[in-house]
């Protein structure tokens, strides 16, 4: 499940967003002011924020530049103003894109999905870690505490993207579109003998994650708790 942030005072637009965004599929977290909301970053793995401008103790537009320092997440603002001023404003602070109340909700979800569509494509961040395991999307290479492993890239792009986004549950298709691209003309087993090498490959090098097979839907990778 995907998880928004949603940051406003006013707690009507709270409310409407939270329903609304809940019937979408999205699992969505409220912040009445940005404080709160870098609180909750801190703690839950948001995939986008909602961000009002105008919020007590911190401005949409600076809570837009904590968000972009610290993390890799698109940030969609919403305000009164409709001034180039503002907008200008909005986008050095770093905002993705921008959307003037009063707004229509079906107008907000098309905006969510275009920006996750976007950032689906970009790597979360260089280097991943899981653990004692890391893996380096810059040098290809993955370790395990001091050992080093290089990995076909294929393997390698499958592996980096179900560890960007673990926990969650992609199907074959997907993994080929996302891994191979949509012109590749091989079938769904190419993506289990790739998930069966990586298997072969860690299980007996560490625990701290392993792939999940999702019967009858796909992969998911799960990480060791703690």
């Amino acid at each position: 499940m995907t998880n928004i942030l949603i940051v406003d005072d006013d707690i009507n637009i709270l409310k409407l967003v939270n329903i609304h965004l809940s019937e979408q599929g999205y699992k969505v977290f409220k912040a009445k002011d940005g404080i709160e909301a870098l609180e909750i970053l801190n703690k839950e793995r948001c995939s986008l924020a909602v961000v009002d401008v105008m919020m007590p103790f911190m401005d949409g537009y600076t809570l837009t530049k904590e968000i972009r320092n610290h993390y890799h997440i698109p940030v969609i603002l919403l305000t009164a103003k409709n001034q180039i001023e503002d907008k200008e404003q909005g986008f050095q602070a770093g905002t993705d894109d921008y959307l003037v109340k009063p707004f229509e909700l079906k107008e907000l979800s098309f905006r969510i999905k275009a920006l996750l569509r976007r950032y689906d494509h970009q790597p979360d961040e260089s280097i991943l870690r899981i653990g004692r395991t890391t893996i380096n999307k810059k040098s290809y290479e993955v370790k395990i505490g001091d050992r080093t492993i290089l990995l076909p890239l294929k393997e390698f792009e499958l592996l980096y993207f179900l560890m960007s986004k673990p926990m969650q549950v992609f199907s074959r298709d997907h993994l080929i579109e996302h891994i191979w691209g949509l012109d590749y003309e091989g079938d769904e087993r190419t993506v289990d003998v790739h998930i069966k090498r990586l298997r072969e490959r860690f299980s007996k090098l560490t625990d701290d994650f392993h792939i999940k097979t999702i019967r009858g839907v796909g992969y998911s990778l799960e990480a060791k708790r703690e």
